[in-house]
């Protein structure tokens, strides 16, 4: 086992609200979230940026990679808890080919505050 795929993280994907006509919306329901726990991976810096102005913000990012030939089952919307942080997945994950075989999936995380 390589010292680079320690971590733990929890993926959290919630649902989407139906409307009272039955119409899907794009606001998600927390409340009825599932958690899915994903183990042997690798959270590292990725880029972050602060701004300030009206109001001082800071965007933190990680970037999740997987084990050699691992994929996990992550989309836009979905939410990482990874290094004690609650994250937003940043994008579509990137799911890595090589040799026309699935080789790694890498996704980018951030944490907005302000």
């Amino acid at each position: 086992m390589t010292l680079h795929y320690t971590q733990t993280v929890v993926i959290i994907r919630a649902p989407y609200v139906v409307d009272r006509y039955g119409n899907t919306t794009s606001e998600r329901d927390w409340t009825s979230a599932t958690r899915t726990t994903v183990r042997r991976v690798s959270v590292q810096p990725d880029q972050s940026s602060e701004a300030s102005g009206d109001r001082p913000v800071v965007v933190t990012g990680l970037r999740l990679i997987t084990r050699r030939g691992v994929d996990v089952d992550l989309a836009p919307g979905d939410r990482v808890v990874a290094l004690g942080q609650l994250l937003d997945v940043d994008g579509e994950p990137g799911r890595y080919v090589v040799g026309g075989r699935h080789h790694h999936t890498e996704a980018r995380l951030k944490e907005v505050d302000g």
